[in-house]
């Protein structure tokens, strides 16, 4: 009789695993369609699809009403309109706003990047006159054994302030006004420059240049400048 017990025990127990083995997996299984992003970005020049088959593509960000107010330029003929326009006739396609959700992206993809060190990372989104300037800067911080902290607090306000047409190449400036962290330490961790316990406000205008007639989607940030 005992036997008999200690059978239906085992049986009972087994159930109970397979139930939990089963809830594991269901669990453990599940995605939520975001594995294996990749970290390119303004690759959205066009009014966006409900989804995007290109691997490269980060979404978009929801535009904010800060961000729409920064185009009432292109109900006039302001410089900043007569810009957008001629970029429109050579790319149908091309939205501002989608543009500047995808500058506040790569300003934050960029800094990230600069600050650690991250040549590699940087090379794609630059040009090659401010890859190169970057990557000086870095090797230099490197050989002085120092180190960068800049954290991104947050990003204020974005705007298109200048578009235009250069020969082939579509040029678009945006002004990124940021609230920031910044810290140099030397080799023993001292700060040498900047407070790592307060946050400054940072304006900042870079530039980024495609042509509207290539196949590549990609912007290429070619000019920066900071607010003194």
């Amino acid at each position: 009789m005992d036997n008999g017990f200690q059978f239906i025990d085992i049986i009972f127990f087994a159930m109970i695993a397979a139930f939990l083995v089963l809830r594991l997996r269901s669990v453990l299984g599940r995605r939520d369609g975001r594995e294996g992003s990749d970290d390119n970005f303004l690759h959205r020049t066009s009014t966006p699809e409900k989804e995007s088959s290109a691997e490269n593509v980060i979404p978009l960000p929801n535009q904010s009403t800060s961000t729409k107010d920064s185009f009432k330029a292109d109900d006039d003929e302001s410089p900043l309109s007569g810009g957008l326009a001629e970029i429109r006739a050579e790319d149908p396609g091309f939205d501002p706003e989608d543009f500047v959700s995808g500058a506040r992206m790569a300003f934050e993809l960029v800094l990230n990047a600069y600050s650690s060190g991250d040549t590699k990372a940087l090379k794609p989104l630059l040009s090659n006159e401010v890859y190169s300037n970057f990557s000086q800067s870095i090797r230099e911080r490197e050989q002085a054994g120092e180190t960068l902290e800049d954290t991104l607090v947050g990003i204020k306000k974005a705007e298109v302030v200048e578009a235009y047409m250069e020969n082939s190449q579509a040029h678009v400036t945006v002004k990124l006004v940021s609230e920031q962290v910044n810290a140099t330490r030397d080799e023993n961790g001292d700060v040498v420059n900047g407070d790592p316990d307060i946050i400054i406000e940072v304006t900042d205008f870079w530039t980024y240049a495609r042509d509207p007639k290539s196949r590549d989607p990609n912007w290429t940030l070619v000019a920066t400048r900071s607010l003194d």
